[in-house]
């Protein structure tokens, strides 16, 4: 995550890259997406997250429950090795982004 000077508010909106194929077929590799810093979560929507075990190292995944502060998030593609909550368990809401644009890969 990037730091901001004191006194500055984080901006709101921050631009993700689909590296691998792990939310086929509702994202592909390649493709960008847009997010929305949020806190209201809903079970459905489509979360980048921080990796809770590797800082500055973001997932995008499927919010599948939302629990208080935090929430449990699942790849779509059962068919390749993914990380996801059923590994790391819930993650907090908080520091999340709700995906609010897909860009196409041929835009990339």
């Amino acid at each position: 995550m990037t730091s901001h000077p004191p006194g500055r508010r984080a901006w709101p909106l921050r631009r993700f890259v689909v590296a691998d194929r792990s939310m086929e077929p509702t994202l592909v590799a390649g493709q960008g997406l847009i997010g929305f810093r949020s806190g209201r979560v809903k079970a459905g929507e489509l979360r980048c997250v921080e990796h809770p075990d590797r800082s500055g190292f973001w997932l995008v995944k499927r919010v599948t429950d939302v629990d208080g502060a935090t929430m449990s998030v699942a790849s779509d593609n059962d068919d390749v090795p993914t990380v996801d909550s059923r590994q790391f368990g819930p993650v907090r809401i908080d520091g999340s982004y709700r995906v609010i644009v897909r860009i196409p890969r041929r835009w990339m």
